[in-house]
């Protein structure tokens, strides 16, 4: 409305409830029957560039103790099953065709995480 994007102001009042002041939070139960969000609306915590490594690392270990070397398909995604029984598909050709073109830009010890598993350069 009028280059306002409502449904995204109606989510931004719901997940940041507490941050609102009791008159606003009043007016939003009652004047437009809102409510605060459900823990199981609140969007995921996005993930730190240290938690990416980590998770992709994972994925070319095990690719790495499946396969014996670190040469998978560009197009390749590896199946990992968290914890929780969950299963991530991580791109592992990709992170690998990209972490190649950009090795000068690898900190030293990241560079031998991966000289572990047979890096090919």
């Amino acid at each position: 409305m009028q280059g306002e994007d409502l449904g995204a102001w109606v989510q931004a009042q719901r997940l940041g409830w507490d941050a609102l002041l009791p008159a606003q939070a009043w007016m939003l139960e009652n004047m437009l029957h809102l409510g605060p969000a459900e823990p199981g609306e609140k969007p995921p915590v996005p993930r730190t560039q240290a938690d990416k490594w980590a998770i992709n690392l994972r994925a070319a270990r095990q690719y790495h103790a499946r396969e014996g070397a670190l040469q998978p398909p560009r197009k390749h995604v590896e199946q990992l099953t968290e914890p929780d029984g969950t299963v991530t598909d991580i791109k592992l050709g990709q992170f690998v065709d990209n972490t190649r073109r950009r090795a000068d830009k690898l900190t030293p010890e990241r560079r031998a995480e991966l000289n572990a598993l047979g890096m090919r350069w």
